[in-house]
């Protein structure tokens, strides 16, 4: 597999009692955890991974519809 380029992806985190919690802000179906905060980070990259691979079935997205 080549190396791809790098990309940002936003991410909504917190902590709740000792504990990193986050999900993808596109994918917030797919709430992660990690003990630390670079843990949950890696996390979310699997996560992100897995969806872009299409390991996960049926993932929803978000996205912006225009109206007036």
């Amino acid at each position: 597999m080549g190396l791809c380029p790098m990309t940002g992806v936003k991410y909504v985190y917190w902590e709740d009692n000792g504990v990193w919690v986050g999900y993808l802000e596109e994918f917030p179906d797919y709430l992660s955890q990690g003990k630390t905060l670079p843990e949950l980070q890696e996390n979310l990259r699997d996560i992100y991974h897995d969806i872009y691979s299409n390991t996960i079935p049926r993932v929803r997205h978000v996205d912006e519809l225009m109206v007036s």
